[in-house]
């Protein structure tokens, strides 16, 4: 397939600045997600990978070739819109092969490739129906037929599951996946989902206001989070933010403290090897934002002590919601909202106060003023 190369690219709109020194490097067989809020500037960027806009500063190389300037139809690249823009006269074989047509490939290769993404994707039975006689599903992987049967260096894909209903969309994610196990293809997808994004990448681009915010594996992103607006947009609930002050003991230890640190407040004495990769003395005495992902809090099992890495504190319980795979609660910590996600069992009610475990090895710090994870 391919790789490629986003050169410190930058796009505005008279003063209207869009993409801010946009800086990625993409492999050969990689699956990139570009993801992030309306108006972040991700279709921008996926614009000008296709030629369909241009920079106005910054570089493109496609396997190592320089592309910036070069047309569209000279890229190798083919795109799947969100519309679909399939050919509404055209039956679903001419649709696949007309591009094919517009190139001058001769008349037995296109045969064969419509055959063989006919089998791919599961459509050759509907070879001769228009697409008004397609459902969305259908008409979505006509769309990436079409794609495919040119035989790219590099796909891009622009939110192609926005207009299918909640099932239909979990099932044509997974088509999509397997598609890019089998083939091995490089691709670059745009979307607002954070779950297809986790679920579809190799790697994730965060985007907002048109500067990336963190580029990552899935488990990167979402256990590492770059800064607090990653640590909020990426994951369904998001993560769990409380502002607190690390407050020194004797003998080296730390403590968070929550609220105003006064009677009442909740504190948590980190266990040794919570804070190895960040020195006690960056930390000691100092305001900082808590990270915690719902799943890192869980119903406290009787009397137990907690285990090395775990501590125990009550919270009152705001909101249960139950899901069917798990139960999602609301709680009330020091006058804050926080999120566990709890078995689907959990005998919870609303005003009820309940002790809960927290597995601090997984908890990450930011700092107040930058937002920018301490590491």
């Amino acid at each position: 397939m391919a790789s490629l190369d986003l050169i410190g690219i930058r796009k505005s709109f008279g003063p209207v600045h869009i993409l801010h020194d946009i800086s990625i490097a993409l492999e050969d067989g990689e699956f990139l997600v570009l993801v992030g809020p309306s108006g972040c500037g991700k279709s921008t960027l996926m614009n000008i990978i296709a030629g369909l806009e241009e920079p106005t500063e910054g570089r493109l190389q496609l396997n190592g070739g320089d592309i910036t300037r070069a047309a569209p139809a000279e890229r190798n690249i083919s795109m799947v819109f969100q519309s679909y823009a399939l050919y509404p006269n055209m039956t679903v074989a001419k649709n696949i092969e007309f591009p094919l047509e517009m190139r001058k490939v001769d008349q037995a290769t296109r045969a064969e490739r419509v055959k063989k993404v006919g089998e791919l994707l599961q459509i050759g039975h509907l070879m001769d129906r228009k697409p008004r006689q397609l459902s969305g599903g259908q008409r979505q992987r006509v769309a990436i037929g079409r794609a495919l049967a040119r035989e790219p260096q590099l796909y891009l894909f622009d939110e192609p599951l926005s207009n299918l209903d909640a099932q239909l969309r979990l099932d044509m994610r997974t088509e999509i996946k397997k598609l890019h196990q089998r083939l091995n293809a490089t691709i670059v997808y745009v979307t607002h989902d954070q779950i297809e994004a986790m679920t579809l990448a190799t790697r994730i681009a965060v985007m907002k206001g048109g500067v990336l915010q963190q580029l990552g594996t899935p488990h990167e992103v979402y256990n590492r989070p770059a800064n607090t607006f990653v640590a909020s947009f990426m994951g369904s609930p998001r993560m769990n933010l409380l502002k607190m002050r690390m407050a020194s003991e004797r003998h080296g230890e730390l403590q968070l403290v929550g609220g105003d640190g006064g009677v009442g407040a909740t504190a948590i004495k980190l266990p040794p090897g919570v804070l190895s990769a960040v020195p006690q003395v960056v930390l000691a005495g100092r305001d900082v934002i808590v990270g915690l992902r719902a799943e890192a809090v869980d119903l406290a099992a009787g009397s137990m002590e907690p285990g090395p890495s775990h501590c125990h504190l009550e919270a009152r319980v705001q909101v249960v919601e139950p899901t069917g795979a798990d139960t999602l609660v609301l709680l009330d910590i020091d006058g804050h909202d926080f999120t566990a996600r709890l078995p689907p069992d959990v005998a919870l009610s609303a005003g009820a106060r309940a002790r809960f475990s927290v597995d601090l090895a997984k908890v990450v710090f930011f700092d107040v003023e930058t937002e920018q994870l301490i590491a």
